[in-house]
């Protein structure tokens, strides 16, 4: 009987091994994962700080026997290492699995930052359902926070946080609050949101150093010194791969894949957070850990594993990678897409009104919405998804765009169409 193990237990594992149980059943299937806990989504973990689910309510599959009635074997393991030529996965306690095929999908960890102090009692890491236990515990009523970061995760604890009632305060190395996903204009008028809402925010700022006790004693690049009941480090995450080192499994950043998601050794695939894949968008491979990826590149890789394991060819590609980042910060929305920073030699151009509270920035090369990226302007953002992702020629609504951006509903409406139109009209030629 064919073996097929997913090594990971979050949304791309689950996934995975629901697709392949659709299509193969009578294939045995593991999903391995390090937590104690059933399949739950790190998503769902402000929610539960905020009050507004429990710890069932993070579950990815409410249903108790629903991993059981698939016949899939869940299996509480941290993994050691990965043997191609064998076929084997080292597992604690000097134990090993076999398997015919094999998904990486372990996702990402928190990334440790080297600051004295950092592994004190009372700092926290919000990654995981024994971190959420830990904070609540600490984030009481008018408690002393100080949170480490403040990218696209740290913005969302920073909601979940302040709905608790902390006197909250954000350090963010980056010169602007969210710097991956926003430009200076941007990531400005979001600190500016924040501090309307009393929360304190550090930019261009560093923890130096965090002195254990009761409460904390934290000190900063710019000369502060702060007391803390709890302080929440994060400062970003890194796909969570270090068990392939010396595998022979090809991993850059994430793991790399080809357009089947599988990695350079055959019947070997990867998806999620910790998988690298094509971006047709920017031309290049990206890791880009947002659940939508998580979850076609977990159907793709699994319909693919199950071809592989009856010797047929590949069922499915991945038709492209999602770099995609919407936002709420405290009630405002923010949103970027694609290669938001531009491209050589492409062109630019944007509109702020600070005193609405509203930004959008919109990137071109040639006559292609490349990226852009919004502050409180919702209204826009399935229609820049849009052009960025399908790469829709504007023709002339790009002088239109560059003389007045919030025209982006009529062009894509016109572009979009006539897009469709020619290439509805190629389709019948080829027929």
């Amino acid at each position: 009987m064919t073996h097929h193990v997913i090594l990971g237990a979050g949304p791309a594992g689950v996934i995975a091994a629901e697709t392949i149980r659709k299509h193969a059943p009578g294939d045995s299937i593991t999903i391995v994962g390090a937590e104690r806990e059933p399949p739950y989504s790190r998503m769902a973990i402000p929610y539960l700080l905020m009050g507004n689910v429990d710890e069932r309510g993070t579950y990815l599959r409410k249903s108790p026997t629903h991993f059981s009635d698939l016949k899939v074997n869940l299996l509480q393991a941290s993994v050691s290492h990965v043997d191609v030529a064998t076929k084997k996965i080292a597992i604690e306690n000097n134990e090993s699995i076999t398997f015919d095929t094999l998904l990486i999908a372990t996702g990402s960890h928190p990334v440790h930052p080297p600051i004295p102090g950092i592994d004190s009692a009372g700092v926290h890491t919000c990654w995981t359902l024994d971190d959420a236990r830990a904070i609540m515990a600490l984030a009481t009523q008018g408690a002393r926070v100080l949170q480490l970061g403040a990218g696209f995760i740290g913005c969302i604890i920073m909601e979940a946080l302040t709905a608790r009632g902390v006197q909250l305060s954000v350090v963010e190395m980056g010169d602007r609050m969210v710097p991956r996903m926003m430009g200076p204009t941007a990531g400005g008028m979001i600190r500016d949101w924040c501090e309307a809402k009393g929360v304190e925010v550090f930019t261009g700022t560093r923890v130096e150093a965090i002195e254990p006790g009761t409460p904390l004693t934290v000190r900063l690049s710019n000369g502060k010194t702060m007391l803390a009941d709890l302080v929440i480090s994060a400062a970003g995450v890194r796909p969570a791969i270090g068990f392939l080192e010396n595998s022979g499994i090809t991993c850059l950043l994430g793991v790399l894949t080809d357009e089947h998601l599988q990695t350079n050794v055959r019947g070997i695939y990867a998806a999620g957070d910790c998988c690298e894949a094509f971006d047709k968008v920017s031309g290049k491979t990206i890791v880009s850990a947002i659940q939508p990826n998580a979850a076609e590149q977990a159907r793709v890789a699994a319909l693919n594993m199950v071809a592989f394991a009856r010797g047929k060819a590949p069922a499915a590609d991945l038709k492209g990678v999602t770099q995609i980042n919407v936002l709420d910060t405290l009630g405002l929305i923010s949103a970027s897409f694609g290669d938001w920073q531009g491209r050589p030699g492409g062109e630019h151009v944007e509109l702020t009104d600070k005193a609405a509270g509203r930004h959008l920035s919109l990137q071109f090369k040639d006559d292609v919405l490349v990226g852009c990226n919004s502050v409180g302007w919702t209204e826009h953002v399935g229609v820049m998804r849009g052009l960025v992702e399908g790469q829709v020629k504007l023709g002339e609504w790009k002088e239109t765009l560059k003389n007045d951006p919030t025209k982006l509903m009529e062009a894509y409406l016109a572009s979009a169409q006539s897009q469709n139109a020619w290439s509805g009209a190629q389709d019948a030629r080829r027929h």
